[in-house]
């Protein structure tokens, strides 16, 4: 596939993915009445069915990351450029901005407002960590192992650690960045992305060097 092609790909996924977990954020708060729990499951749902449907349509385009974290780790890898990985971070973050967007349009929802919903300390932090560590190295072992799993093991993945993650695992740069332009259900305040961003790529980095040995080891025996 050409660059171009794997970059839109990248825009387009992101877009869809952030447009799916904004829109049913919101969606699953004005219908759930005041119950987190069924607003979560809500979000959650929609969210872990999308990234079956579009790692598995975009994955043999771009290799489908819509993830800054995960680009780093196949940048590590070896399996892009240096140059590709910063085109691929940037159509991953613009699309996800768009696709925030895009949701608040759907829902008459004020096209720009930051989030002020705060996710700071050591549990949110930990909770990234481990969702991001997980992330990835369910990607490289489900690609080491099985092939064909990984939309259907991301998807199952992002489900469970909504629900297992203190921070209900956002474990994804791009997509933290965007949802601090939402005031919604599933947004974070602004002053908390960095922090968020720097333990997932911390996690991606160590993730990937765990699953290199493990999965080497586990190769040879």
């Amino acid at each position: 596939m050409t660059l171009e092609r794997r970059l839109m790909a990248e825009w387009l996924g992101t877009f869809s993915l952030l447009a799916t977990v904004i829109g049913s954020g919101i969606m699953a708060e004005r219908l759930a009445d005041g119950n987190v729990a069924i607003a979560l499951l809500g979000n959650t749902i929609p969210t872990g069915a999308i990234l079956v449907v579009l790692i598995t349509i975009f994955g043999p385009i771009s290799g489908a990351h819509f993830n800054p974290a995960v680009t780093l780790s196949f940048a590590m890898r070896r399996e892009i450029t240096k140059r590709d990985s910063l085109l691929y971070v940037t159509a991953q973050v613009f699309g996800g901005i768009a696709g925030v967007l895009a949701a608040h349009v759907m829902f008459e929802h004020a096209l720009l407002d930051p989030s002020t919903t705060s996710r700071s300390g050591i549990g949110q932090w930990t909770g990234e960590f481990v969702a991001t560590f997980g992330l990835v190295g369910t990607i490289l072992a489900c690609i080491k192992v099985r092939p064909s799993a990984v939309p259907m093991a991301v998807g199952l993945y992002i489900t469970a650690a909504y629900w297992f993650t203190s921070s209900t695992s956002f474990a994804n740069p791009a997509v933290t960045i965007a949802r601090g332009f939402s005031n919604t259900f599933a947004g974070i305040a602004p002053i908390d992305v960095a922090a968020f961003i720097g333990v997932q790529l911390v996690a991606a980095v160590l993730a990937t060097c765990f699953f290199a040995w493990l999965l080497d080891d586990a190769q040879n025996g």
